[in-house]
């Protein structure tokens, strides 16, 4: 039977501590038989979960023959990594072992070095920490995982069920992991990445800046078709200035920053209203909706009728 060691660190975030527990736990082969055995473990016997202390039947001993090591996700990923912890992680690592990680557990995989020179993921609110604090990691911030071979990462909270999911299918094929997806009420494959669950926030809007009244202009106007040239006579500029001054004061370029500010529109649109995708696209200024999906899909990884379905208004909602 495959053993997955849960490796349970003070200030574990209990949902990512939980994942992995009742997705395997509850996993069964063909004919019946439980596909895993779970054990949790710890570096000392009380661990602090935050709301509540939990006692870990194992130490860190219980990492030496797994076959697989989850590593959940704490809610202070900059702590220094215990060496005592570190090095049980290596040491399984040299003989062998998968080791995952679900959130911000991550950032404990990054600090073994056992990451170096990977692509990796992490919740996407935590992924530019993660790339100042391991410059030498490829972190993805858009994908839900990433799968090395013996090295695997995971997004926040539900993404640690995908990763799950994936383990199994890989240990067991697709009809055992399809019979867990159900059991969790989750897709074995779930569409777009965590890019659609990332809040696209309105474009910047340097404060005081030469640029503020244009930038403010072009968010009130956004149904308009603006070219470069009108964005540029609006501005009073030549073209070329114009670009070097977005370029300098907002780290983009205008037609970037456009578009960006129509697919954020977009989304509350999407949210907050019963409006068809194609009035949508209209509404918020792309010419076809042909234009209107490529660029949605592009920024937030899925259709605008998938982000719909993930984020669909409430009944009370406008239906107009």
């Amino acid at each position: 039977m495959h053993t997955v060691a849960v490796l349970a660190l003070d200030q574990v975030i209990p949902f990512d501590l939980a994942t992995p527990i009742e997705v395997f736990t509850r996993t069964r082969l063909p004919d019946g038989r439980p596909g895993y055995q779970v054990r949790v473990c710890a570096e000392r016997p009380e661990v602090d979960a935050g709301a509540f202390a939990l006692r870990a039947p194992w130490d860190l001993d219980g990492l030496k023959d797994a076959d697989t090591i989850i590593v959940p996700g704490t809610a202070g990923p900059m702590s220094p990594l215990s060496p005592a912890v570190g090095d049980a992680l290596r040491a399984a690592a040299a003989h062998g072992t998968r080791i995952a990680s679900i959130c911000t557990g991550t950032f404990v995989l990054a600090a073994t070095g056992l990451l170096t020179g990977l692509r990796a993921t992490t919740h996407w609110a935590a992924a530019d920490r993660l790339a100042a604090a391991h410059p030498d990691l490829d972190v993805d911030p858009d994908v839900l995982y990433v799968d090395n071979g013996q090295f695997l990462t995971s997004a926040g909270a539900a993404a640690g069920l995908d990763l799950c999911l994936h383990l199994i299918r890989r240990d067991y094929g697709s009809a055992v992991a399809a019979d867990a997806a159900r059991l969790s009420v989750m897709p074995l494959e779930r569409e777009g990445g965590q890019a659609q669950f990332i809040v696209q926030r309105h474009p910047p809007t340097p404060r005081g800046s030469t640029l503020e009244p244009l930038l403010t202009w072009m968010r009130e106007n956004l149904a308009r078709d603006l070219t470069l040239a009108d964005l540029a006579a609006h501005a009073g500029m030549s073209t070329r200035t114009l670009i070097r001054r977005f370029r300098e004061q907002t780290g983009t370029t205008p037609l970037r920053w456009l578009h960006l500010a129509r697919v954020r529109q977009a989304q509350h649109l999407l949210e907050t209203t019963r409006h068809s995708v194609e009035r949508v696209g209209a509404q918020v200024g792309f010419g076809s909706l042909t234009t209107f999906r490529d660029h949605f899909k592009r920024t937030t990884g899925v259709s605008p009728q998938t982000y719909r379905r993930a984020f669909r208004p409430a009944d009370g909602a406008s239906a107009e």
